[in-house]
C-alpha cells in the first residue's frame, strides 16, 4: 500500500506569538497575574505563529464548552472538506472512489461524527466505511495512517482517506493558569491534514508503507490527556513527557526495525511528531540524531505550532511535497501521545 498524496487546510486567521500573548493577557480571568508567565513560556515554545479558527478577540465570547464545541463542528466540517477535496483532486481521484474514511481529532466532539457530516456535505459514497477515532491525541496521526494502511492491505483495490482536524485554540480554559495550560495555549495550533492511502492494486505512486507498530506504556495515563469538566477540556501535560520519550523511543525504534532485519543505519529520513522543543530534543537524543535530521519537524513547529494529531502529518506533507528522499530510501514516521504510547511506521520511497 502506498501513501499517494497529502494535503493541508488551515483557517483564515494567522497570528504571531506576540499578538497571541497580548490578547491572552486580557482573555485569562487572572490576566495580570499570569502575564509574566505567559511572556516567559510562550517564547520558549519554538513557535513563531499559528493559525486560529476565530479572530483573537472573538474567543472572549466563547465562554462555555457548548459554544466552543459548536465552532469546532462548524470549522471542522469546513477544513475537512477542503483538505479531502485537495488530496483527491491533486491525485486525480474522484470523491466516489473513497472506500474508507478515517477521522482523527481530540479537540471537539460530535455525534454523528465529522466524517458522517462530510459524507452528507460532500455527497461521498454512502457505502464507504467510516472510522472516527477520538482520544489518541498527538499519536493519532501516525495511528490513523497505520489503520488506513491496514484497511487497504485487506482491500487492495481501494483507496482510503485519513483526515485529521484539530482546533486546539477551542480548548483554552480562561480560568486555568496552571503552567501546563499556559504552555499548551502557547504551543498548539489549528489546522487539518488529509492523507490518501492507496491499495497495492491501485495505480497511484508514492512511498510504500511497509509495516507499522504501536507500543503502549503501562501506568502512564497521567502523563498526557484531558481532564473533562463542565467547562470542557482541561489539558494534562506532565513535565515527564520528554523523559518518557528519552527512556523509550530509541529502544522501541530499534525493536521495530529489527523485525524487518534493519537498524537505524538503514533509515535515511525521519518524519517525527513536532511535540515541542523539549520533546524534539529528547527525540534527537533518544535516536542519536545530530545532523539536522529533525529540521523539518522543527520548522513545522515554528511555522504552525503543534497540531496534535496533525503534527506528524504536517511533517509528512512537507516531505511529500518538497523533500522527497531518493528512491529506495527508508523513513521512520513516528508520534507519541496519550496512553502513553508510541506509534511508528516504516516507509520506503
Amino acid at each position: 500500500m502506498r501513501i499517494a498524496n497529502t494535503a493541508t487546510a488551515f483557517p483564515e486567521y494567522y497570528f504571531t506569538q506576540r499578538e497571541v500573548v497580548d490578547a491572552l493577557k486580557n482573555h485569562w480571568d487572572r490576566g495580570a497575574e499570569c502575564a509574566p508567565m505567559l511572556e516567559r513560556l510562550f517564547f520558549r515554545t519554538g513557535v513563531d505563529g499559528r493559525y486560529y479558527c476565530r479572530p483573537l478577540l472573538e474567543y472572549q465570547d466563547l465562554n462555555t464548552w457548548g459554544k466552543m464545541n459548536d465552532v469546532w463542528i462548524e470549522v471542522a466540517e469546513q477544513l475537512g472538506e477542503r483538505a479531502i477535496d485537495c488530496v483527491l483532486k491533486t491525485a486525480g481521484v474522484g470523491r466516489d472512489k473513497i472506500g474508507a474514511l478515517f477521522f482523527v481529532s481530540v479537540t471537539g466532539i460530535s455525534s454523528p461524527s465529522i466524517d458522517a457530516r462530510l459524507v452528507n456535505k460532500m455527497k461521498l459514497n454512502p457505502k464507504l466505511k467510516r472510522n472516527p477515532l477520538f482520544g489518541l491525541g498527538c499519536v493519532a496521526g501516525a495511528a490513523g495512517l497505520a489503520r488506513a494502511a491496514d484497511y487497504v492491505r485487506a482491500f487492495p483495490d481501494q483507496v482510503a482517506v485519513l483526515l485529521s482536524v484539530e482546533l486546539c485554540s477551542l480548548t483554552w480554559q480562561r480560568g486555568d493558569i496552571n503552567p501546563a495550560a499556559l504552555i499548551a495555549s502557547g504551543l498548539f495550533g489549528d489546522g487539518a491534514v488529509a492523507v490518501l492511502i492507496a491499495g497495492a492494486n491501485v495505480n497511484l505512486p508514492g512511498p510504500n508503507l511497509v509495516a507499522s507498530t504501536q507500543v503502549f506504556y503501562p501506568d502512564t495515563q497521567d502523563v498526557m490527556g484531558w481532564k473533562v469538566s463542565e467547562k470542557g477540556f482541561q489539558v494534562i501535560l506532565s513535565p515527564e513527557v520528554p523523559n518518557v520519550v528519552l527512556k523509550n523511543l530509541g529502544k522501541n525504534v530499534d525493536e521495530f526495525l529489527a523485525t524487518r532485519g534493519l537498524t537505524r543505519g538503514d533509515v535515511g529520513s525521519w518524519i517525527m511528531h513536532t511535540g515541542g522543543p523539549k520533546v524534539l530534543e529528547a527525540t534527537a537524543e533518544a535516536l542519536n540524531l545530530t545532523n539536522g535530521e529533525l529540521d523539518v519537524s522543527w520548522q513545522a513547529l515554528k511555522r504552525v505550532g503543534n497540531l496534535s494529531s496533525g503534527s506528524v502529518l504536517i511533517v509528512l506533507d512537507e516531505v511529500m511535497k518538497n523533500r522527497r528522499p531518493a528512491p529506495g530510501t527508508r523513513s521512520i514516521l513516528a508520534a507519541m501521545g496519550p496512553g502513553f504510547c508510541a506509534e511508528m511506521s516504516l516507509l520506503e520511497w
